[in-house]
């Protein structure tokens, strides 16, 4: 184990045998930190804070501090962190509150500098938050989801699989999966092209993704009966499925 004689480790915190450990980093007991996790100078580890193996943890964040929630009046609550996930500097990540107990980040994430998730947020493997991205509390944010920088989601939003929101714009509600969404207000602006070629999406889906898009955001009809519509022409691929099924469910209402 690899910790700076400036450090502050708790001698009840658990860290595997080859956590690093960087020059003034503060690990709090109740803490456990998987193998080959590396802690840079100045990060801080708060009570209740799970971390997986393999992460990269830059100078200056700030990990599983209590909600900023002011009905929260204390107790063990967690924050849990999967594998290979990078947290750059001075993100902030807070445990969750009462409601849900746990703030979740999957594994293989990117949350770059100065990104804030707040309390009882659940982020799926491979999502992308760029700089200054600010998740309010409830958030829950679907695998694979790019969100640019200085993005503010409203609290209790859901932000779908494999879309992505362009830098600077607010969101306010639900963003359907695989789309593009930009504009003020937010807006889905096309199909997540790119992003579905990255992650190998065949085209044929792709295509059929498109007819979606056109039938939901373009023909002109109220949800539900785009919704119908899109039951009727479409084929039952998964992918279809989980954009329907997602708008279905959205209690918040989406993005148009």
């Amino acid at each position: 184990m690899d910790i700076h004689p400036t450090a502050l480790v708790h001698p009840k915190a658990e860290l595997a045998e080859d956590v690093s450990v960087g020059p003034y980093a503060i690990v709090e007991e109740g803490t456990s930190v998987g193998p080959g996790t590396w802690l840079g100078s100045h990060v801080y580890v708060a009570k209740g804070t799970v971390i997986g193996r393999d992460c990269r943890i830059f100078h200056g964040a700030v990990l599983g501090m209590p909600p900023q929630d002011l009905k929260f009046s204390g107790g063990d609550t967690f924050l849990k962190i999967g594998d290979r996930t990078i947290i750059r500097e001075y993100a902030t990540l807070h445990r969750g509150s009462h409601a849900r107990r746990e703030t979740v980040v999957g594994s293989d994430c990117f949350i770059m500098a100065y990104a804030h998730i707040a309390h009882d947020c659940i982020l799926e493997d491979h999502v992308v938050l760029t700089n200054m991205v600010q998740l309010a509390g409830h958030v829950t944010v679907e695998r694979c989801a790019f969100l640019g920088g200085m993005v503010p989601v409203h609290q209790f939003v859901r932000i779908g699989q494999h879309c992505m929101v362009g830098g600077g714009y607010r969101v306010p509600k639900d963003v359907p999966p695989f789309v593009l969404a930009a504009g003020e207000p937010l807006r889905p602006i096309q199909l997540n092209i790119v992003g579905l070629r990255r992650r190998g999406f065949p085209k044929e889906t792709i295509d059929v993704l498109h007819r979606a898009f056109r039938i939901l955001f373009r023909s002109g009809l109220n949800t539900s009966q785009a919704l119908q519509r899109a039951r009727e022409e479409l084929p039952p691929l998964p992918e279809v499925e989980v954009l329907l099924g997602f708008i279905e469910r959205s209690e918040r209402g989406v993005i148009k």
